[in-house]
């Protein structure tokens, strides 16, 4: 069947005819002189489904953006980061405005000119009804697409503000000589607007194309194709164009063999430099003289010609940048691969170390004692009195049963820290008792949202002491929260965490419960100045639409200075301020002049260094680093958990991707020297930083290119591929230091084999903070692994007939973490081994498992298990927790607890005074400072119970 008779019977014209012209175009006949009263009209929209149309837009896209567009701009107001909305706003709609215009004027003067010179050819198409196309319509579609467009690009903000605030890193790459600046800032934006104008100019061509054949201005006639000529200068000056960006994208995909995959070389290797590049240059230059030959018709048709040269040159491109490579690798490298790879490999091997923080590793050889002396125990007592035998699972299972205290109170995360207790550095383990509102009783709204509005106190035990039963020695509990430290908790109340929260009104007429008392709950009111105002109507309005709940609208509870508090969850609110920030899994709490402060590690990153490997895991944990191939722990956050104020500060001020960000928002950013000492002592080396760091260096620790080629020095920190080892925080004297510090730490073993080869520290107090040290184990010599350690505690007779006694009694055994821990010149191994009834969710610490130079004992405390390891009469701080008397456990108190007459005193004036204050708020109805008052009575009432 001719082309053109299917189109006649397509386009319902069955009397019209194509008659060949002469050569130059095609010429329309009408046979039928009435078909124009034939043509099909466009129906007519009745207006009430246009209002209606509209109504809907409004009300279920226009008006809830709108309402969320403004209160996240109260939201950035209101905690200070106002610069920070606006800057990242007015960037996305310069994009949006700077794309819409000129995506608009392409597709509206292509598709216009097609479809005017088509009519104009066309005698039919004169007549506009003919189709339903007009130049209306025309208007609206390239307005549509060219919003569409514009919306796409917006999500491009970052790049934008990247690339004209661009760092230098000081460092170049070893092929094209380039500042990594060029491959981090820079060439992701020359990338991206070349395929943004390619994807324009394509989408404009191909358009024009079906609109220039749906109107027959062009068509096939058996093998001759007719074309006029304004329509093929047109046609040839957007395929000119688009193969021009073509060759474009090959001179900048030169420099993404940086990144190549391939080969024993993550990046360039010698296939890559010797084939591919000159090879990407020439398909550059053969691009632009296809673009050339194509322009050729605008003064004479070469299509045939034209096409076959563009095919040839796709197929040479598939060859060239494929097949070639492909043959040269198989059997050029292949047979002389390291020689030839060679200087390659030591371009990886340095840009990897360089983009994960590896270059400035300490390494120290050495040769550990075969066993921990007693002398030794005695003398590095910080270390011995610091060793955590509370492992984080079955001591949050603890804490949920002994502390919770209701439904509605739950524990999301057991945290490690250290606190200066009477002049001396103690490793403690804590909690912050969160607001589950998904076990409330009764979840009504007053209830989820005006009442039930934040969790309460913190719960804190010594990593080494163990209560009566086997339970933790607690520093911190209950509610209102009892303390035997001296640890000043002034707001104990926890408004933002770490859990699922929706919104609470604050300050309004109903009294917050803070906890439960007797018969009557204790209730207060919120006397800080976080959250968003909410008293006038225009606001309760717009949060109404936010949240979908017009309960907003009319309870009576509001005041003027009422509040809504929102982006309750620590990490939200921050990846709100700073979405292009990858935020620690971890997000532990610091007890800091009183108040409860949420600490968040942030990482600066990229996937676009040169010669680096990235970071691939199936670790859940960490797959949020997948892809990045450069990190930096740039930023330590901090939010409080009663105001929700944020604060982020540089701690790395070397790291050109966080300088780049101060450039873009200076307001945001805060100076490591503004943190105070106080809290800065509470910084650690980020755990999942650590571990990716730790896991590069298992292959990377490899300086030498022929040790690294034939993989003969891996390391893993699994034990024969099991379940990997998790970093532990340890209190801990490094060999050749005077004093112990907190540090993060991990033990390496051989792939392949359980004894121990390495070990990894990450320094976390203030003097040595962020370095990482690894001590390396003689290969001639035993050093016993974690799991040497297990196998030798699995064979001893004694442990292992309890073990199978408290298994056949109904008893689940449950074994904590096996920490590796220097002592003196050797090493000491410690697990902790805990018993829970299969029915139960107590765990109790039964027994402390040490192991030294191939021995094992245990024993109730680890003053004993040392004892019985190595000798002697270690005075370990935790001697202190043997078992106490069952009958007598609630009357007889530590010493430490116990306050002078002095003191205790001072504490019943206090008592009286708050009492005669609370008394005279009631009669004059100041009710929230008599809410206060008794707040302040009650933990005077615990501290003299205790």
């Amino acid at each position: 069947m001719d082309i053109n008779k299917l189109l006649d019977s397509i386009m319902k014209n069955g009397n019209a005819e194509w008659s060949e012209g002469n050569g130059t175009n095609d010429t329309w006949e009408n046979e039928n002189t009435n078909q124009s009263s034939q043509v099909p009209k466009m129906p007519k929209i009745p207006k009430i489904w246009i209002v209606l149309l509209g109504l809907f837009f409004l009300t279920t896209i226009l008006l809830p953006w709108f309402a969320k567009f403004m209160t996240d701009l109260f939201w950035f107001q209101e905690y200070g980061f106002e610069s920070v909305f606006w800057k990242k706003f007015i960037a996305q709609w310069e994009l949006f405005f700077i794309s819409i215009v000129p995506a608009f004027l392409v597709y509206y003067f292509n598709w216009s000119f097609a479809f005017k010179k088509s009519k104009s050819i066309n005698a039919f198409y004169a007549n506009e009804q003919a189709v339903p196309l007009n130049g209306k319509i025309i208007v609206g579609v390239a307005l549509f697409m060219a919003f569409m467009n514009a919306l796409g690009v917006m999500g491009e903000w970052d790049t934008l503000l990247k690339f004209f605030n661009a760092t230098e890193f000081g460092e170049s790459d070893p092929l094209f000589g380039k500042d990594i600046s060029f491959y981090i800032f820079s060439l992701p934006f020359y990338n991206y607007l070349k395929t943004w104008l390619q994807g324009l100019l394509t989408t404009s061509l191909f358009i024009s194309a079906i609109l220039y054949f749906v109107m027959r201005a062009m068509s096939f006639n058996g093998r001759s194709f007719t074309v006029d000529k304004s329509i093929r200068i047109h046609l040839a000056t957007l395929a000119t164009l688009i193969l021009s960006l073509w060759g474009l994208g090959y001179l900048l995909d030169r420099y993404t063999l940086l990144f190549s995959p391939t080969g024993v070389v993550f990046g360039a290797g010698y296939t890559d430099v010797h084939v591919s590049l000159p090879a990407m240059s020439v398909l550059a230059v053969a691009s632009f003289l296809a673009a050339l030959l194509l322009l050729l018709n605008v003064f004479k048709s070469m299509w045939r010609v034209s096409g076959i040269a563009i095919g040839s040159l796709f197929v040479i491109g598939i060859f060239a940048s494929s097949f070639v490579p492909g043959l040269i690798q198989q059997y050029r490298v292949k047979p002389n691969e390291y020689e030839m790879e060679k200087p390659y490999l030591n371009y990886h091997l340095d840009y990897t170390r360089r983009a994960f923080g590896l270059n400035d590793v300490q390494t120290v050889a050495i040769k550990p004692e075969n066993e921990v002396t007693a002398e030794e125990a005695e003398t590095d007592k910080e270390t011995i009195n610091n060793v955590r035998l509370w492992d984080y699972a079955p001591l949050l299972r603890t804490y949920k049963q002994l502390q919770a205290i209701r439904t509605y109170y739950d524990f999301n995360d057991v945290y490690i820290d250290r606190y200066e207790l009477d002049k001396e550095n103690r490793q403690v383990m804590l909690a912050v008792r969160e607001l589950d509102l998904t076990n409330l009783q009764n979840p009504t709204w007053v209830n989820t949202h005006l009442e039930f509005t934040h969790g309460y106190g913190v719960v804190m035990n010594p990593v080494n002491e163990v209560a009566s039963g086997g339970l933790p020695n607690f520093f911190m509990k209950d509610l209102p929260t009892r303390q035997t430290i001296d640890i000043k908790l002034e707001r104990p109340e926890i408004y933002f965490g770490t859990m699922k929260y929706s919104y609470v009104l604050v300050d309004t007429d109903v009294k917050e419960f803070d906890y439960p008392m007797g018969d009557s709950n204790v209730r207060g009111y919120y006397m800080g100045d976080g959250g968003v105002k909410i008293g006038s109507l225009w606001r309760r309005l717009l949060f109404a639409l936010r949240f979908k709940d017009t309960e907003i609208l009319f309870t009576g509870a509001l005041k003027p200075e009422s509040k809504v508090m929102y982006y309750r969850n620590v990490r939200q609110a921050l990846t709100k301020i700073a979405p292009f920030l990858i935020f620690d899994d971890d997000t532990y709490p610091v007890i800091y002049k009183g108040k409860i402060i949420w600490v968040q590690d942030a990482y600066t990153w990229s996937q676009r260094y040169p010669y680096s490997k990235p970071f691939i895991t199936a670790d859940n944990g960490l797959a949020h680093f997948n892809g990045v191939n450069y990190l930096r722990n740039s930023v330590k956050a901090t939010v409080d958990a009663y105001n929700g104020k944020m604060k982020f500060y540089v701690v790395d001020e070397k790291d050109p991707i966080i300088k780049t960000w101060v450039k873009i928002f200076p307001d945001m950013f805060k100076k490591s020297s503004e943190m105070s000492e106080d809290l800065w002592k509470h910084m650690r080396y980020p755990e999942d930083l650590f571990s990716v760091q730790a896991d590069v260096y298992r292959t990377y620790h490899m300086n030498d290119t022929n040790t690294y080629y034939n993989r003969e020095d891996v390391w893993e920190i699994s034990a024969n591929g099991k379940k990997s080892i998790a970093p532990n925080y340890v209190t801990m004297k490094l060999w050749g230091e005077k004093r112990a510090e907190f540090a993060i730490i991990l033990p390496y073993m051989p792939l392949g084999r359980d004894n121990l080869i390495g070990w990894m520290a990450g320094r976390c107090d203030p003097e040595n903070y962020g370095e990482l040290l690894v001590y390396k184990f003689p290969k001639q010599k035993l050093v016993y692994g974690p799991n040497q350690v297990e196998a030798l505690i699995n064979q001893n007779p004694e442990i292992s007939a309890q073990l199978s006694l408290w298994s056949q009694r109904g008893s689940d055994v449950l074994r904590g973490d096996l920490l590796v821990v220097p002592v003196g010149k050797s090493l000491l191994y410690v697990q902790p081994l805990y018993l829970k009834a299969e029915t139960g969710e107590l765990p109790e610490l039964k027994r402390i498992i040490t192991s030294t130079g191939g021995r094992v004992a245990w024993g109730e405390t680890f003053a004993e298990s040392l004892k019985n390891l190595i000798g002697g009469n270690i005075s370990a701080k935790t001697s202190k927790t043997e078992k106490i008397d069952e009958s007598n456990k609630n009357d007889k108190k530590d010493s430490s607890s116990k306050l002078p007459l002095l003191e205790q005193n001072k504490l019943v004036k206090e008592a009286q005074k708050l009492y005669d204050s609370a008394i005279k708020a009631q009669r004059s109805g100041d009710w929230a400072r008599y809410g206060e008052e008794i707040k302040k009575l009650g933990n005077i009432l615990s501290q003299m119970e205790e």
